[in-house]
């Protein structure tokens, strides 16, 4: 939990005494007989119930626009609800009658904040569900998934490659081979668990930089494979090498020592207009055939 939250939490209920006090001093104590006890026990519910949500919602989500309304909202309500189950316990004579703002205002004003904070939500999760679909697919067997990236692996890519083929022999339908060319060299200098990290940041990166259409896979070690339909050679090329700009300006940081990683990345292109093995074959040999340590992203027609 981030420290400002983590002093709200321990802040709340200290608030929730000080206005428990606050009636206490400037109401009158009703006898225990007078009491509606389902009254209390929605009330006061209501109010722990609250409590936990936004404990939870503080608990269990980063810092931000959405926490600071939906976890504010939520003690907002608690503490309305709690001052209006401290008014079953205490008689409404009229010192303690400038205290009813409190139940009047609050718990409205904290409902309005979590809406707020539900509208927040949605639009995150519609970005995060368009970011998830370029994963899924929509057709994805979960059982075909890399098991370090979390993109589909080569089995899927073959099959997906000849549905694309099948689907609309005339159309265009372009494939791009990402290459991490200094990835053997990260694997060398910070061990396997840094260069698996590596992996799962330059998938997340093409990801972000791919089009809703398109396909990520990891064909294999370290080298991805995008499936574009729809998209001749010449567009393949130029998002191939906005691809390879991208990866190498990413900043990767290793965990041990906040060492920068440099990525070298270089690509290959083919239209998909033979059999799908033959094409990642032909792809490999190109990126194989570069022998340069940095060499310029290469654009190939199979």
């Amino acid at each position: 939990m981030h420290t400002p939250y983590r002093t709200l939490q321990n802040f709340v209920p200290v608030v929730a005494l000080a206005l428990a006090l606050l009636f206490l001093a400037m109401g009158t104590l009703k006898p225990w007989t007078a009491w509606h006890w389902l009254d209390i026990a929605g009330e006061g519910g209501t109010a722990v119930l609250a409590g936990y949500w936004a404990h939870l919602v503080m608990g269990s989500r980063p810092g931000g626009r959405v926490t600071f309304w939906l976890a504010g909202g939520l003690i907002v309500v608690m503490l309305g609800t709690w001052a209006d189950c401290l008014d079953e316990i205490f008689v409404k004579d009229a010192a303690i009658a400038p205290l009813k703002w409190i139940e009047s205002v609050l718990t409205p004003l904290g409902m309005l904040a979590v809406t707020r904070g539900m509208l927040l939500w949605r639009e995150e999760q519609v970005a995060l569900s368009a970011h998830m679909s370029k994963r899924e697919r929509l057709f994805r067997d979960h059982r075909e998934l890399d098991r370090t990236t979390q993109v589909a692996n080569s089995d899927y890519l073959l099959r997906q490659i000849t549905l694309e083929q099948a689907r609309n022999p005339l159309a265009p339908c372009a494939l791009v081979l990402v290459d991490l060319h200094s990835f053997h060299h990260i694997e060398r200098s910070h061990g396997r668990a840094e260069a698996d990290r590596v992996l799962q940041a330059v998938a997340h990166q093409l990801l972000l930089n791919l089009r809703h259409r398109d396909l990520l896979c990891r064909y294999a070690g370290h080298r991805f494979v995008v499936l574009m339909p729809n998209t001749s050679l010449a567009d393949s090329q130029r998002m191939g090498a906005q691809l390879c700009t991208m990866v190498e300006a990413m900043r990767f940081h290793a965990l041990q020592g906040d060492v920068r990683v440099p990525i070298d990345a270089r690509m290959a292109c083919a239209v998909a207009n033979t059999q799908a093995q033959s094409l990642l074959t032909a792809l490999n040999a190109v990126v194989e055939g570069l022998d340069s340590p940095a060499p310029e992203p290469v654009l190939q027609a199979l």
